[in-house]
């Protein structure tokens, strides 16, 4: 949805937290703004903050440092420390929709409607979406069910960004009163479009109408033959013929929670992650048991590359939840992300214990095993995922070629050939498996014919892959058509400049056809980006005795007669 007219955002625009106007300089201590600028351009939400605070001490009603400082508290999911700093901004600036989404959910926790609403009125709340749709359940929190509706209702006729995000509240809003099929008319309209909240939403309806089996029937139509925890509870729920309570919402804080909920999945993606962060912390504090809230934080935060607060928001999903597993495997991630690994394969294999009927499960672990090198233990962790399976479809692919990938590494290479064409026969075509299985035979000097036709072939479906172009240059390289290896060699370095491997083969390349001045800038260039020691080690040796004598006295054949180059 592009509905960011309507939205206002533009009035926001992109500053929230994210600049500091020149003239702040002017009026704060220079050395306390200067470092918060750097911080906000590091997108450091601490240092942020913490600078921001000490250039306050000279300007304390610097409204620049306020939006900065409070969208930094936002951001860490500091709501309480930033109250006072939006009341400040809000009376120097009242239109300050950073300061709003500060005092909403003040408001809203407290069940202060009418003060809600006095700022809503007053033109100072946080935009036109978010507070059209606030006014209305604030009068549901009032009890004033008739005047929610209405303005619902009205609001829903508004422009075209107002007929999606205004029906789903008012459908909502009905349910909640228990007018599920007044609910359902509104979600099921074609205009609506079936998210997976829509889809939730409407199955809980159902079920409210004693209609279980057209729930079921919606939830195999919309997810398909999922293995989604959240889907299959939800059906588990429906099987037993029981009715499932309508919990979507309960009450008019989560309505008004769903609402900066689904704001933010309508910029997600479209504008700045740490401007869209801002909208998804207002709706889990607002709601801060719903883990659906707090993955979409915790996955902003990753983007963000705030790993150690995106693990903390990972961490507080309830383990009951069938969404618990997803908020694990990101918290794994986010490990691993910090350099972790020992802290990520920790809760992986706790995972494994308590989800151990779950492939995906299975897969991370023996992705994060591999990355460690720990070949044996990955391809145990493999083949439990694909034990889980009843029969293989093309989506696992993937699993076969990282166990083939596994057993390659342990030098297992007749089982690692044969996943390698199990997962070609899975998808046939696969260029990272052709480009993988095709480069193994040329390490090893077989089928170099077959070896090459595959990777002709990934090249073709991939032909600005820098890696894949690599392959194909090396193979030449291989069957000595040094000429030939040129153009694709260059091609693959310019597609990947920094990658230490590229660079090294591309001077090799340059040493074959006697471009040896070129082979050494292409080595020491390689050096330079630090590559591991053993490969480090023979380029050094290269650059000292060429590489022929380097080939020769690993027993290889080399490229030209031997020469001091």
């Amino acid at each position: 949805m592009k509905q960011f007219a309507i939205l206002k955002l533009a009035a926001m625009g992109l500053s929230i937290g994210l600049t500091l106007s020149s003239t702040t300089a002017a009026f704060a201590d220079a050395g306390s703004y200067l470092a918060a600028r750097q911080a906000v351009m590091k997108r450091d939400y601490q240092e942020q903050a913490f600078y921001a605070t000490q250039s306050l001490v000279s300007d304390p009603r610097n409204p620049d440092l306020l939006e900065t400082l409070i969208a930094a508290k936002m951001s860490v999911g500091a709501f309480e420390d930033a109250f006072g700093y939006a009341t400040m901004l809000k009376d120097i600036d009242p239109s300050s929709q950073t300061a709003a989404m500060i005092l909403f959910p003040r408001y809203v926790e407290a069940g202060d409607w009418d003060g809600l609403l006095t700022i809503i009125d007053a033109g100072e709340g946080v935009s036109s979406i978010v507070d059209g749709l606030s006014r209305a359940w604030a009068h549901v929190g009032k009890g004033e069910m008739s005047e929610a509706l209405e303005l619902f209702e009205t609001f829903s006729k508004g422009d075209e960004g107002f007929q999606v995000f205004g029906p789903y509240s008012h459908a909502l809003a009905l349910a909640l009163v228990g007018d599920f099929e007044g609910g359902l008319a509104l979600l099921s309209d074609l205009s609506m479009p079936q998210t997976g909240g829509v889809v939730f939403a409407r199955a809980q309806m159902l079920s409210q109408l004693e209609r279980n089996d057209e729930a079921r029937a919606l939830l195999r139509d919309a997810f398909g033959a999922t293995r989604d925890p959240q889907v299959l509870a939800l059906d588990g729920q429906l099987s037993t013929g029981e009715s499932v309570p309508f919990d979507i919402v309960t009450n008019a804080q989560d309505g008004i929670a769903e609402v900066f909920s689904s704001v933010a999945d309508a910029v997600n993606g479209e504008f700045d992650d740490g401007y869209t962060l801002l909208y998804a912390r207002v709706a889990l504090k607002l709601r801060p048991e719903k883990p659906d809230y707090a993955l979409k934080v915790a996955s902003l935060l990753e983007r963000l590359q705030h790993y150690d607060l995106a693990s903390q928001v990972y961490g507080t999903i309830d383990p009951a939840s069938p969404t618990f597993y997803m908020g694990e495997l990101g918290r794994a991630a986010a490990l691993r992300a910090e350099g972790k690994s020992d802290a990520e394969l920790e809760v992986l294999r706790a995972l494994s214990k308590t989800h151990s009927d779950m492939p995906e499960i299975y897969t991370a672990l023996g992705d994060a095993m591999r990355r460690e090198e720990m070949y044996v233990e990955a391809i145990e962790a493999y083949s439990t995922a694909l034990s889980k399976f009843s029969e293989f479809t093309a989506a696992e692919w993937p699993l076969f070629f990282t166990r083939a990938i596994a057993y390659e590494r342990n030098d297992q290479w007749a089982k690692a050939e044969a996943d390698f064409r199990y997962a070609l026969e899975l998808q046939p075509g696969q260029p990272q498996v052709l480009n993988y299985m095709g480069y193994s035979f040329l390490e090893m000097n077989e089928n170099l014919d077959e070896a090459m036709d595959m990777i002709r072939a990934a090249v073709a479906a991939r032909p600005n892959d820098g890696y894949i172009t690599d392959s194909l240059a090396w193979g030449l390289f291989r069957l000595r058509d040094y000429e030939g290896a040129v153009a694709p060699m260059e091609k693959a370095t310019a597609l990947l400049p920094v990658d230490p491997i590229l660079n090294d083969h591309l001077g090799d390349v340059y040493w074959a056809v006697g471009r040896t001045r070129e082979a050494r800038f292409q080595w020491n260039r390689a050096l330079s980006f630090d590559p591991v020691e053993k490969d480090a080690e023979r380029i050094r040796l290269k650059l000292s005795i060429g590489l022929d004598r380097v080939l020769i006295e690993e027993g290889l054949e080399p490229t030209r007669t031997p020469s001091d180059g």
